[in-house]
């Protein structure tokens, strides 16, 4: 039985620290090697068993809509010209069996209220959130193994609550995630008594910082409708799920994999530098540029 069955995708912000390239083009269409962030995100998801996205987009977003629906003209030219391996990538966007739903959100007023628009849709189920700018690959993913949601969807089964993908930072990053408090620590899985977003150094409980991919039981939306605005009017998805601690089960999920953060420049480049020599096809070429390179 499938325990999580929909995830939502917030992918409404404006992608400011990648203009001029996102005046036009949301920043989740920009191509790591050879795919869209997004879709990173919904084959992970799609792997652990969801087959429906929610997508809480904004205005300028509409190429995130038109990647994952039919695109009849070049289907057509494709099999026209027998480059059946092509159309079976087109094909290969989108399964049959997936069903991608788009929400529009009005304002972007934080990560809580995009989740919170996604409610009428999720209903009354456990949920996955995904963090579109967060490229995270299980340790070996690409030999057949478990991605991380699929990791986190099995800590789910195993104790079922609220699971809270984290990584261990330098502590002098804490002040750039929300931190959480685990006491003990105990491996992998361990029950969060506290969070705190964007701690300083000195102030942080501990050095486990909250990244983007969550699994969130239904209890979360009346307790994101409680929370405060904070700063610049937004909604934070960490406040709500902090107010749940000790009214259910909070649990901090340390995965086995790398994260990449694409929402950064530095971050970006990384992943396509290590995704490009992970491809078969253009490991030799790209290597013997980097070994070419001059520092």
């Amino acid at each position: 039985m499938v325990v999580i069955k929909k995830a939502v995708l917030p992918v409404g912000g404006l992608g400011t620290r990648f203009l001029p390239a996102t005046k036009a083009i949301p920043k989740e269409m920009l191509p790591v090697v050879d795919k869209p962030l997004i879709q990173y995100a919904v084959e992970e998801a799609y792997a652990a068993g969801v087959r429906q996205m929610i997508f809480i987009t904004g205005r300028h977003k509409r190429a995130i809509g038109d990647h994952f629906d039919a695109a009849f003209e070049l289907e057509y030219e494709l099999e026209k010209s027998g480059k059946m391996d092509m159309l079976a990538v087109v094909h290969g966007i989108k399964p049959d069996d997936m069903d991608c739903v788009f929400i529009r959100q009005p304002r972007p007023l934080g990560l809580g209220h995009a989740v919170l628009c996604a409610e009428s849709v999720v209903g009354h189920e456990p949920f996955a959130v995904l963090l579109a700018d967060d490229l995270m690959l299980g340790r070996e993913q690409a030999q057949g193994g478990a991605t991380v949601l699929q990791q986190m969807v099995q800590a789910y089964e195993s104790s079922p609550g609220t699971v809270l993908a984290v990584q261990d930072v330098p502590r002098a990053e804490t002040r750039r995630y929300g931190v959480v408090d685990v006491h003990g620590e105990t491996q992998p899985l361990a029950e969060v008594f506290g969070m705190v977003e964007k701690p300083a150094p000195e102030a942080a409980p501990s050095t486990l910082a909250v990244a983007g991919r969550y699994i969130l039981t239904p209890a979360v939306f009346d307790s994101i409708r409680r929370q405060p605005r904070g700063a610049g009017g937004e909604i934070q998805l960490t406040d709500g799920i902090a107010a749940l601690i000790g009214q259910e089960k909070v649990q901090a999920f340390r995965y086995d994999g790398v994260r990449y953060d694409c929402g950064s420049k530095e971050g970006f480049l990384q992943a396509t530098i290590d995704l490009a020599l992970a491809n078969p096809e253009l490991r030799t070429s790209v290597l013997a540029h980097l070994q070419g390179l001059k520092g």
